[in-house]
Formats: structure tokens, C-alpha cells, sequence
């Protein structure tokens, strides 16, 4: 029985989609320190494999499956390794992501629905085929990793922001849909984070460093996050320590959407005169 005055996950699988790297390595591992048996899911074979041998090492229990979280049949596959494994899944959080760019004239068809594909598809995927063990468990608990473009928007970004908001209309579904069911299904919404896909968008502009400190200056905390910070969330909303949370979204932006008009205006327009 998990103890009630501490956050651990003994006794219970956890699915780790885009495991391998960034958010989803981070939550691996802090969910491993947590006593979860940890499955990890990813299509890089090279990071994932690297990572899950890392933390058996570590005297962690924990397993790569190669996965392509947009194909059904991968997932499914993937899934059901896991499940066989680590004897059933408790525990989801959907960390797979990509970042593309471009409005909606300049996005192309592939790159649309490449990035719904991963970003939604790959969600529900996860979903659908955990559920079934879940049920079988008696509940369980899925994260699914949004955005703060779930709730509002950057610019040259279509098809991303579509599909981190439709991640919280998911996410609500199933929280509504399994309730009765002991099934309880949230979503982290992080700012700007120091993840490898980070630093490949900051790439493309001709000075890098000048895309991280204005990414910088935009959180009120004057930084970007870190992964283990995400993780942390994301293993707080897959705990019993949030067990009467279901349905809901969580930012972990530093800040990010508090100011109105954003930082600079906060800095030099009305909420810099210091009026009472």
C-alpha cells in the first residue's frame, strides 16, 4: 500500500512515452527513484536503450520498447511488452513531442499532419492501449505532456498549438469517460524548458544564445525550467497525492502566462508605474 506521507509509486508500472530524452528521460527517472517499475517507449533506440540500461544499473527496474508513438501497431506492441514485463501498467505520461514551425500557408500537408500525428494520434494511442491494463489493475493515472501553447499561442506555429490544445480536450475525455472507473487522466503545461528540442529550435536563428535569454527575460522567474521540474509535476498528478485531481491542467511555466502583455510591457507600460 503506497504510503500516504510521501509521494512512491512501489508496486506499480509506469509507460513512458518519448522517454529516451528531455521531459520524458527526466520523468523516467525521477519515477524509477520513486520505486516504479518504469517502461520506456521511444523511437530513438540509441538514447532509450542507453537510458534504461543506466538505470538498471542503478539498481532500478526498467525496459526500453521501440516505439513509434504515431503508428497504432507500434504502440500497441510496445504496450503490451510493457505490460507483460512489469506485470500491468498503473501509470502513463505521455511525454513524446516534436516542434515544427510555420503558419498556415507555409506549413505543408506533410508537416501538419506529421506533427498531429505525434503530438495528438500518439496521445490517444498511448491511451488506448493502456486503458485495458489500467481497468485490469483496478485505475490508474495517465499525465499527458501540453504546453503552454495549449492555452495560448506563439506566432509562425500552427500546427503545434493545435495540437497542445487538442491535448487538453483529451485529456478532459478521459478524465470524464474513466472516472467511474478509478482512472484519472491530467496535463502538465511547461514554459520554456532545457530540453534537446529547445535547443534544435533555438538552432535555427543565427544567434542561439539570443533565443534562450529572450525566452530568459519572458518568464517572471528570469530563467528557463529544467526537466526534472516537469517531472516532478508529472509525478505529483500520477500520485495518490493528487488523487482527487482529475481533468485538470497544470502550468509549470515559471510564470510565463501570469503577465499581461508580457514581460517587456510589464517592465515599461502601466504595471511599471508602481501605482497603488
Amino acid at each position: 500500500m503506497q504510503s500516504t506521507n510521501s509521494i512512491h509509486f512501489a508496486n506499480r508500472t509506469a509507460v513512458v512515452t518519448g522517454g529516451a530524452m528531455g521531459i520524458g528521460a527526466a520523468t523516467a527517472e525521477l519515477l524509477c527513484e520513486l520505486g516504479a517499475r518504469v517502461a520506456i517507449l521511444d523511437r530513438s533506440e540509441e538514447h532509450g536503450k542507453d537510458l534504461a540500461a543506466r538505470l538498471v544499473f542503478a539498481g532500478h527496474t526498467a525496459s526500453f520498447h521501440a516505439c513509434d508513438v504515431a503508428d497504432a501497431a507500434s504502440v500497441e506492441r510496445a504496450v503490451e511488452a510493457a505490460a507483460g514485463q512489469h506485470r500491468g501498467i498503473h501509470v502513463l505520461a505521455a511525454c513524446a513531442g516534436i516542434q515544427r514551425y510555420g503558419d498556415v500557408v507555409s506549413t505543408s500537408m506533410e508537416v501538419w499532419q506529421e506533427t498531429l500525428n505525434i503530438h495528438v494520434n500518439g496521445c490517444f494511442h498511448a491511451a488506448r492501449f493502456v486503458l485495458p491494463h489500467m481497468l485490469a489493475a483496478g485505475g490508474g493515472s495517465m499525465v499527458l505532456v501540453g504546453s503552454v501553447q495549449s492555452l495560448a499561442a506563439v506566432a509562425n506555429s500552427a500546427a503545434y498549438v493545435t495540437a497542445k490544445h487538442a491535448l487538453t480536450g483529451l485529456t478532459q475525455s478521459i478524465a470524464l469517460d474513466f472516472a467511474d472507473r478509478n482512472v484519472r487522466a491530467n496535463c502538465v503545461l511547461p514554459g520554456t524548458i532545457d530540453t534537446p528540442m529547445v535547443h534544435w529550435a533555438a538552432s535555427l536563428n543565427p544567434n542561439p544564445e539570443s533565443v534562450f535569454e529572450a525566452c530568459r527575460q519572458a518568464h517572471p522567474l528570469g530563467r528557463i525550467g529544467r526537466p526534472e521540474e516537469v517531472a516532478r509535476a508529472i509525478a505529483f498528478l500520477a500520485s495518490d497525492w493528487a488523487s482527487f485531481i482529475t481533468g485538470a491542467s497544470l502550468t509549470v511555466d515559471g510564470g510565463l502566462l501570469v503577465p499581461v502583455g508580457g514581460m517587456a510591457f510589464q517592465k515599461g507600460g502601466t504595471g511599471s508605474t508602481g501605482g497603488s
